[in-house]
């Protein structure tokens, strides 16, 4: 599919609610978003999950092979289970990587940073907040598994990411017990 197709797809998913079946080229498997905010270089989609929505995931349409409408069953059970209803549209200004973490620091969400790729010693990910935004890196000071904040923040280039998730599950519970950062 060409960009163009992958783009104006998922426009005409956002409204009314349809769910998306979305191929990138760093996975062998494919996500199912609620696609949201939609522009010519990213999309901000709501994760759904077996009939669960599971967070936000900003992504770059660059990084995708193919779209998919899923008007089936599915989508029809996210209705009559009421999850469409639950879908709440983010603030976040979607033009560029640093408008996207400007946005995400004001609304103070724990985020998950992740470099994909087929290639594992070349996947990188990062969880944490927001400490610092420039014009073509973003600063995390990241979390590890015990719930230890890092001393040093993470620098990654723009270029590297591939996406951008907050809002999950994991991110949300994990981030309420937290220590203060010192």
């Amino acid at each position: 599919m060409t960009k163009i197709e992958m783009v104006n797809l998922m426009k005409q998913c956002v409204n009314p609610h349809k769910i998306c079946r979305v191929f990138f080229k760093y996975g062998i498997n494919y996500w199912y978003y609620f696609p949201l905010i939609v522009n010519e270089k990213f999309f901000l989609g709501a994760e759904e999950d077996d009939f669960i929505l599971n967070g936000y995931s900003i992504r770059r349409f660059k990084d995708m092979k193919k779209v998919e409408i899923k008007d089936d069953k599915c989508l029809e059970i996210n209705m009559l289970e009421g999850t469409v209803d639950q879908l709440i549209i983010p603030n976040v200004d979607i033009t560029n990587w640093k408008t996207i973490f400007s946005s995400l620091k004001a609304i103070d969400h724990s985020v998950i940073v992740e470099q994909e790729s087929l290639i594992e010693d070349e996947c990188q990910f990062v969880i944490g907040r927001i400490e610092k935004i420039f014009n073509n890196h973003v600063y995390i000071r990241g979390f590890d598994a015990d719930g230890v904040w890092e001393d040093e923040f993470y620098k990654i280039p723009y270029a590297e990411i591939t996406s951008v998730t907050f809002g999950s599950r994991y991110v949300e519970i994990f981030s309420k017990y937290l220590p203060p950062i010192k």
